[in-house]
């Protein structure tokens, strides 16, 4: 049989559980309509007390959504459509024959790849905070609890002190995943210590890295677990009130939340008297605006408070005089869910994991030009090939490799020579970038590494509160340093002058944003400073992105006459005869690309 999870009917068991994943990725490819047809389909068939169909948070895997797990025999099915549920409960459910064509196909392969557990996506995966990743529905509490959950919680309010709660993830190693890296148990003790009126904890769940997803996702998937480590926070730290702060861009992850919280209200696991231990602790949700410096504690301390969300001069520390004046705690989603799994199996057993500096596991996002994206949890110091090729499946096309951005927009790019450069906290910043909150954006031989600095810029540019005249002039003038080198207009000494720019805004900013804003600029500078060499001296891009540099040309002896091209382009300045080589007039073209892309011959070059 299926092991079974609590819920409503937790005293059933069932023959089949099917496993639908209902994160932001697969809901927006239809999972809930997928869902309800297959509850539909179960009950004509007269199987529903045989067959339970569970919704459960990101399964990670997102490039091959909407995925459902056939549990008990762990059979991954991939890309559903409504159209295939009958096909699927015919021939799986009835006559207990997996349906081969649903299945996961490995890009470079031919066969089938039937269980979860033999894909190479899953197989070097540690999970710890997504440890309830896709095995309950994270509307139902008695699911979480099934699985353990709060079971931390009681251990805490029945037989620690606020001082051992501390000890505890002190001697775990655990570092704040929002991006600084500070360690956990410090700041917990910092705030316990603080001298005033109340003391408060907050949740950071104001994700604004282009391509992140991870703490959207740990929300999703499993609200209950940052419930519980917030409430074992509160207790170390002597709060009575806590917030989390989401941005008003996650309905799905905010719905889920208010869900869990009226949950755990209801079982006397937040409010007053937890558990009969006199412990008293209550949550409220506050929604942001989407401010990228709101990721910055003393921004969002502002935005909390109703002012303008702006850094200000530390100290005091957030942990001395924090919201409203209050002795105040910061960590984000991540951080928080991974308290209670500490709390359960032990320090010892948490700073098994990782290397000698970072403990413990870190869950990535993993985008761009991969075969494999999604949402990822891996030991720290895993190295970036290993999430790249071996989980993430390599470059799609066979184009080769070219960087990756660690660390959000004020990340660093690593070049592939750094490709076994082992993932700490360290390590990156020896090699000029971030851990960030773990966004991973891959690039491949088709990206221009000065338009990729350019384009960071730019984000940057638009989200600085602008408080600083460094970080508010100095992105501005860099920025458009950039666009001048893309832009053809590039000039020898422009380099230097970016590396002094850099520098001053890096030393210079009031908060994280603009000290690591600059880090686009150094580390392409460093790794790819021949890219800025040719945009400069050649007047060329070597990766034909910057349209002022390049041209396109059609290769008489690929060109087919097909017209696709002809009839494609916007300008309607591409001419010549049916079934003969056309021409493209460089004088007039707009650089679009749309020829190229309308070219099933590779015929179309750029040069």
């Amino acid at each position: 049989m299926a092991e079974t999870t609590a819920s409503s009917d937790a005293s059933k068991t069932y023959r089949a559980e099917l496993l639908i994943c209902a994160g932001t990725g697969c809901v927006s490819n239809r999972s809930f309509k997928i869902r309800d047809a297959l509850e539909a389909e179960i009950r004509q068939r007269g199987l529903d007390d045989e067959v339970r169909v569970v919704t459960t948070g990101c399964q990670g895997f997102c490039a091959q959504g909407p995925i459902m797990i056939f549990q008990p025999d762990g059979i991954f099915y991939q890309m559903l459509t409504e159209e295939d549920v009958p096909l699927l409960v015919e021939e799986h459910l009835i006559k207990g024959r997996p349906v081969e064509k649903l299945m996961y196909v490995p890009p470079e392969g031919d066969e089938v790849v039937p269980k979860l557990s033999d894909i190479d996506f899953f197989r070097k995966q540690r999970l710890v905070v997504l440890r309830n990743r896709g095995l309950i529905d994270p509307e139902k509490i008695d699911e979480y609890i099934a699985r353990d959950g709060y079971r931390a919680l009681a251990k805490v309010l029945t037989g620690m002190t606020s001082e051992e709660v501390i000890e505890v993830v002190k001697a775990s190693g655990l570092r704040g995943r929002g991006g600084a890296g500070f360690p956990t148990g410090i700041k917990w003790g910092l705030t316990r210590q603080a001298e005033g009126n109340g003391k408060c904890i907050i949740c950071n769940a104001d994700e604004g890295d282009p391509g992140a997803f991870m703490d959207r996702s740990i929300i999703e998937s499993d609200p209950h677990a940052v419930l519980e480590g917030m409430a074992i926070g509160a207790y170390a730290i002597g709060a009575k009130n806590g917030y989390v702060y989401i941005r008003e861009e996650y309905p799905l992850a905010m719905q889920r939340l208010h869900i869990a919280i009226d949950q755990a209200r209801e079982y006397g696991l937040l409010g007053e008297d937890i558990l009969g231990s006199g412990f008293s602790f209550d949550l409220a949700v506050h929604r942001g605006a989407g401010a990228f410096v709101c990721g910055e504690e003393t921004s969002l301390i502002a935005s909390l408070e109703g002012r303008t969300p702006e850094p200000r001069i530390r100290p005091p520390f957030p942990a001395q005089s924090g919201l409203w004046g209050q002795p105040t705690n910061i960590n984000n989603v991540e951080t928080w869910a991974n308290v209670p799994v500490i709390i359960s199996r032990g320090a010892e057993w948490y700073a098994s994991l990782g290397t000698d500096t970072s403990k413990g596991t870190k869950v990535f996002s993993v985008v761009g030009k991969v075969n494999n994206t999604g949402l990822v949890e891996v030991p720290m110091g895993i190295t970036m090939r290993e999430i790249v090729f071996d989980i993430g499946g390599g470059i799609p096309d066979g184009k080769q490799f070219k960087a990756v951005q660690t660390g959000g927009p004020s990340g660093g790019c690593i070049p592939e020579s750094l490709l076994d450069l082992p993932i700490d906290y360290e390590r990156l910043m020896e090699v000029g970038s971030i851990m960030g909150s773990g966004g991973l954006i891959v690039m491949d031989e088709d990206t221009c590494m000065v338009d990729i600095a350019r384009y960071f810029l730019d984000f940057l540019r638009s989200e600085s509160c602008g408080k600083c005249t460094t970080c508010r002039e100095g992105i501005a003038a860099m920025h458009d340093i950039l666009a001048d080198i893309c832009a053809g207009q590039g000039e020898p000494e422009h380099i230097d002058l970016l590396g002094e720019l850099a520098e001053a805004v890096s030393d210079a900013s009031l908060c994280a944003l603009g000290g690591t804003a600059p880090n686009p600029v150094l580390s392409t500078l460093r790794h790819f400073r021949d890219e800025y060499e040719a945009h400069i001296r050649d007047k060329k891009c070597p990766a034909g992105v910057c349209r002022a540099l390049i041209t396109y040309r059609i290769d008489p002896d690929k060109c087919k006459g097909c017209l696709l091209c002809t009839k494609a382009c916007p300008e309607q300045i591409i001419r010549g005869e049916a079934k003969k080589p056309q021409t493209i007039d460089t004088e007039a073209c707009i650089k679009c690309g749309v020829c190229r892309e309308s070219c099933k011959f590779d015929a179309v070059l750029v040069e």
